[in-house]
C-alpha cells in the first residue's frame, strides 16, 4: 500500500524558505494577516487528517471567511503555480487532506454557517463547514433530519463528506452522501464559480453532481452545499444479535437481506471490536460472542413492529445465541454508542491503529474475516474489526505503534493485502474514506492504465496545472510500475495483471 510513497521534488531549505515568502505575500495581499499562518507553530495542527501516520506541513494556511476571499487565494495561488488542499474538520482517514510541502492549505473551517432550513421542499442549504450533525440539529424542530450519519457526524463537515461521499450506519437504507446531496457549489483552481446539480429536479447541462461528490478536493473546492432532508421516524428500534461463530454472523447478514427487509441499518463487531468498546462505553455487548450484529428498524410503530418481529426469526434461524432488542429509545442509543464510538475505543488499546475502508459482496463477509484473522499471524499485528455489513463496507482497524518503523511498515502490507483480498472477492479498494494516499497503491491493483486515464482526463478538465489536492487520489504509471516489482520481490502478485506496467 504505502510502501512506495509518491514524494515531491527535494527542494533546499533556502528555496523552500523563498517559495514561502512568495506565496505568504500573496496570500497576505488577499487576506488579513490573522487568516494567513504560517510559521511552525501555527502550521503544524494542519499537518495531518486522521491518517495521522503521515505528516506534511505546507508553505501556509489560508483561513478565509467570505467566498470572495476563497475566489481570491485560489486566483493568486493558480498564478504562483502553487497546490492548494482543501481542508475541512481533518477527520478523513485516507490523508485526502495531507498538506503539500510546497502549497497551502486552504481551510473552510469558517464556513460554519446554516443559510436557511426549507421545510416545504424538505432541504437545507449549508456551508461547507457546517458539521454534519449540526444540520440533523437545525432542521429537528421542523421533525425532518439529514440521514447521513458517519461515526464522526459530530465534528465532521458536510464539505468533507461531499469529498469523500461519506455514509455511515444507516446507509443501508437512505443512502451515501451521493444520494442525499442536489447541489454544490464552490470554484474551480482558476477561481471560477462553478455549481454542480440543482436545487430542482434536474438541472441544464451534463451531470457532474456525482462526479465532485467523492472526488476527494481534485476537481473543485466546495464552499456551499444543498442537501435533502427526510422525516424522522415515528419510532425506531434496535436488535442486538449475538453469534458464537463468524461465519454464522456473516452469513446471518446476506440471509435479513435475501427475506427482502432493508433495515435502517445493519451493523457487525468482531469479538476484539466489542471488547475494546464495551470497556470504554459499557453498551452492554455480549462479551463472549464471536462477533454481534445490530439491526434497526424505523418507520411507524406497526411497521417497526412487524420488522423487528421478522429479522429477529431470520436471525435465530441462522444461529443468533441471544437476541436483545431496545425497549426505548435510551437502550437503542446505548446499543449504537459502542458502534459509534469504535474508532475512539481502538485508541484506548493501542498507540496507534490504520483504518481500512474496502467493500466487498455481503455473502463474502465471512470469508474477509477468516482471512484477515491470518493475516494477523502473518503480520504479528492485532486487528479489530467493525463493518457496514448491509452494503459489505468493511473498517478493520489495524493497531500497531507507528513509533516502530518496522511495526508500520508491517501495518502498511496488512492492509494493502486486505484491500487485495477484497478486489480478489469481488469487491473495490474503498467504500467511503476514499483513496487520498493511503491507498494509492490499491488502486495500481483494481484499475487498468486505460481507466486510470480517463480519470486523469476528468482530472485534467478541471484543473490543466493539477494544482487541487496533487499526488493522490490516481497513481501514475510508474507509481504502479514500482509497486508490482515490490510484490514481485515480496512474492505474493496476487495480480499478475500488474506485471505489465
Amino acid at each position: 500500500m504505502n510502501a512506495v510513497l509518491d514524494r515531491p521534488p527535494m527542494f533546499a531549505a533556502t528555496d523552500r524558505a523563498a517559495r514561502q515568502r512568495e506565496v505568504v505575500a500573496a496570500l497576505l495581499a488577499v487576506l488579513p494577516a490573522h487568516a494567513v499562518l504560517y510559521t511552525s507553530e501555527e502550521t503544524t495542527p494542519y499537518e495531518c487528517d486522521g491518517l495521522t501516520a503521515y505528516r506534511e506541513r505546507p508553505l501556509a494556511v489560508a483561513l478565509p471567511e467570505t467566498e470572495a476571499q476563497v475566489q481570491a487565494v485560489l486566483r493568486a495561488c493558480h498564478a504562483l503555480g502553487v497546490p492548494v488542499v482543501a481542508r475541512g474538520a481533518g477527520t478523513g482517514l485516507s490523508g485526502g487532506a495531507l498538506p503539500n510541502p510546497l502549497g497551502v492549505t486552504l481551510s473552510l473551517a469558517k464556513f460554519n454557517q446554516i443559510v436557511r432550513i426549507d421545510p416545504r421542499s424538505r432541504t437545507a442549504v449549508v456551508q461547507s463547514g457546517v458539521r454534519n450533525l449540526a444540520i440533523s440539529e437545525a432542521a429537528a424542530p421542523y421533525g425532518l433530519y439529514y440521514a447521513p450519519d458517519p461515526s464522526s457526524q459530530i465534528a465532521c463537515t458536510i464539505g468533507g463528506n461531499v469529498a469523500e461521499n461519506s455514509g455511515g450506519v444507516h446507509c443501508l437504507k437512505y443512502g451515501l452522501t451521493v444520494h442525499n446531496v442536489l447541489q454544490v457549489r464552490g470554484y474551480t483552481i482558476e477561481g471560477e464559480p462553478v455549481t454542480f446539480g440543482s436545487e430542482a429536479l434536474d438541472a441544464p447541462g451534463y451531470d457532474l453532481l456525482a462526479a465532485v461528490i467523492g472526488s476527494e478536493g481534485m476537481l473543485a473546492v466546495t464552499t456551499e452545499v444543498t442537501v435533502r432532508l427526510i422525516p424522522k421516524p415515528q419510532l425506531a428500534r434496535c436488535i442486538m444479535a449475538s453469534f458464537d461463530d463468524i461465519r454464522k454472523a456473516g452469513d446471518a447478514v446476506a440471509a435479513v437481506i435475501a427475506a427482502g427487509i432493508i433495515p435502517a441499518g445493519l451493523e457487525m463487531m468482531d469479538k476484539p471490536m466489542t471488547a475494546a468498546v464495551e470497556d470504554f462505553v459499557h453498551a452492554g455487548y455480549d462479551l463472549t460472542a464471536e462477533a454481534i450484529l445490530l439491526c434497526e428498524s424505523d418507520g411507524t410503530p406497526e411497521e417497526v413492529e412487524e420488522e423487528i418481529e421478522r429479522m429477529s426469526s431470520v436471525l435465530r434461524a441462522s444461529g443468533a445465541t441471544k437476541i436483545a432488542v431496545s425497549q426505548n429509545e435510551a437502550e437503542r442509543l446505548k446499543f449504537w454508542s459502542g458502534r459509534k464510538n469504535a474508532f475512539p475505543a481502538s485508541g484506548r488499546i493501542s498507540p496507534d491503529y490504520m483504518c481500512m475502508d474496502s467493500t466487498i459482496p455481503r455473502k463474502r463477509l465471512a470469508d474477509i474475516l477468516l482471512a484477515i484473522a491470518q493475516m494477523e499471524h502473518k503480520y504479528g499485528l492485532r486487528c479489530a474489526n467493525v463493518f457496514h455489513a448491509g452494503d459489505g463496507n468493511l473498517h478493520p482497524l489495524i493497531l500497531f505503534d507507528a513509533n516502530d518503523p518496522d511495526q508500520m511498515h508491517r501495518a502498511e502490507l496488512f492492509g494493502a493485502e486486505i484491500l487485495e483480498a477484497s478486489v480478489e472477492m469481488g469487491g473495490t479498494v474503498t467504500g467511503e474514506h476514499g483513496v487520498g494516499v493511503e491507498k494509492l497503491n490499491s488502486m495500481c491493483v483494481q484499475f487498468s492504465p486505460e481507466e486510470r486515464a480517463q480519470m486523469f482526463a476528468l482530472k485534467h478538465a478541471f484543473d490543466p496545472k493539477g494544482l487541487l489536492n496533487p499526488g493522490k487520489v490516481i497513481p501514475t504509471l510508474q507509481r504502479c510500475a514500482e509497486y508490482g516489482k515490490m510484490l514481485v520481490r515480496g512474492g505474493r502478485l496476487a495480480f499478475p495483471e500488474l506485471e505489465r506496467f
